[in-house]
């Protein structure tokens, strides 16, 4: 019985319930206020009669503008075409500020022309409302985001609005969804012990109990669009499209969950916005554009991987001068004999080409974020230069099983975080294949035989 309880008091839209019993309270103020008002003017007290009706009107149109939007785009009428947000602009709000004084003159003074003109400025709300819904309706919404997008890097993107209905609209923006700032409750289980201003140690006994108890909110990924994209006019029939620049500061995953078509014609009093069901994700890649650390890493790690695949080939290239750090085994004792220096035979090796990039996911705390983020960078632009198809490239690290190309390894790195898995560097780097292995181990943590097949680089220089 007890759970039946709290699944009903979860399923009820609790903050609809609070507007709907402010706004209760608020109109019956407003018809007591009306009632005094009525009761000085028969006693011929005008000061009463003009605070009483103005605090009237001021409370019923407090209640009007608070509540009654926030009531009516909850109803869920199979019907209604689209969900709608009302928000009073700086002009809407004066424009009331206005009819509320020549409300209060008009009941004080019982001139008719001031009712007449209150009558015609409420009626231009009324046609606000009604021109603005006319704007937004039949309206579709097309966004076209590039496949591929690195942190850092401009890029376009194209947003497109399409006019089906049979009159034109005027002063449309596409802007994005607000994220849901409310304040969540949910009911959870406790106990209750007696008495209840005791310590815990010192109660007699514990009752269970339901404890109503704020959500935690959560940390929804960031936005794909952050700015409005304005269309001042759209034909019936006709769609219009506008290039927008997107930039994104970071690498990671970002999510658009909801797009919205705003509008402030005729009158700038409100800025109706229909929401649009929109879902859409795109991964952004780490920057590959050259650092500093990379052009200090490149000269060094050339030399050693040209050093490991020299005369690992079977055809004969050409033949040149003996120099430090080439083998013994390739000296070409005829053609050293001939020329009275030694000669050394070089092979072709594009065949033999082969790099392992191996990222070694370090765990949580284990480096600083700056010097995690510098690595991720790092790994992405190396393994960016060398997709040139000159060097047959393959990919290693924990979690990864993704396939063996550049942009796989790219979208893993998008969103990688440090992990607690650790795997052999020896399993990492089975495959023949020269390694290349950024990692944040100690350097005397390294298997000796991967030293002669492998060129380390230390996240945050671990000694």
């Amino acid at each position: 019985m007890l759970g039946r309880a709290a699944k009903l008091f979860q399923e009820i839209d609790r903050e609809a319930w609070i507007r709907f019993f402010i706004a209760l309270l608020g109109l019956i103020l407003s018809f007591s206020f009306a009632i005094l008002s009525s009761t000085f003017r028969d006693e011929g007290n005008l000061f009463g009669t003009a605070i009483t009706a103005s605090l009237a009107l001021l409370t019923a149109g407090v209640v009007g503008l608070t509540t009654i939007p926030f009531l009516a785009k909850r109803l869920a009428l199979e019907r209604l075409r689209f969900n709608v947000r009302y928000e009073l602009t700086r002009e809407g709000l004066v424009y009331i500020l206005f009819v509320l004084v020549l409300g209060i003159a008009a009941l004080n003074t019982g001139n008719n022309l001031l009712f007449i003109i209150v009558a015609a400025m409420l009626a231009a709300v009324l046609v606000s409302g009604f021109a603005s819904s006319i704007v937004l309706f039949g309206l579709t919404l097309k966004v076209a985001l590039p496949e591929n997008v690195f942190a850092g890097k401009p890029c376009l993107g194209a947003i497109t609005i399409r006019n089906d209905g049979r009159l034109p609209s005027f002063s449309v923006s596409v802007v994005p969804e607000k994220p849901d700032q409310r304040r969540r409750w949910r009911w959870q289980r406790t106990e209750l012990g007696i008495p209840p201003f005791r310590p815990a140690s010192r109660q007699w006994f514990r009752l269970p109990d339901l404890q109503l108890r704020p959500v935690p909110p959560s940390n929804p990924p960031d936005p794909i669009l952050t700015r409005p994209v304005y269309f001042p006019y759209l034909r019936s029939k006709h769609a219009e499209s506008i290039a927008v620049e997107l930039k994104f500061p970071r690498r990671g995953r970002y999510a658009q969950n909801g797009l919205g078509v705003a509008t402030r014609f005729p009158f700038s009093f409100l800025t109706k916005t229909r929401v649009v069901p929109f879902e859409r994700e795109l991964i952004v890649l780490p920057a590959v554009e050259p650092t500093e650390e990379f052009l200090t890493i490149l000269p060094a790690l050339r030399g050693e991987f040209e050093v490991f695949v020299a005369g690992r080939g079977y055809d004969l290239y050409r033949l040149r001068e003996f120099a430090p750090g080439d083998a013994a085994r390739h000296i070409d004792w005829k053609a050293t004999a001939r020329s009275q220096t030694v000669m050394v035979r070089e092979f072709t090796r594009e065949d033999e080409r082969k790099l392992k990039i191996i990222f070694d996911n370090p765990a949580p705390q284990a480096v600083k974020h700056d010097d995690y983020e510098s690595a991720v960078r790092l790994a992405a632009s190396l393994a960016w230069h060398f997709a040139d198809g000159t060097t047959e490239t393959t990919f290693a690290a924990p979690g990864y099983s993704g396939p063996q190309e550049t942009l796989s390894f790219l979208k893993y790195l998008a969103v990688v975080q440090p992990d607690a898995r650790v795997m052999p560097l020896e399993e990492l780097a089975a495959g023949g294949a020269y390694n290349l292995v950024i990692t944040a181990r100690q350097r005397g943590s390294i298997p000796t035989q991967l030293w002669n097949n492998s060129y380390f680089i230390f996240i945050g220089n671990p000694q």
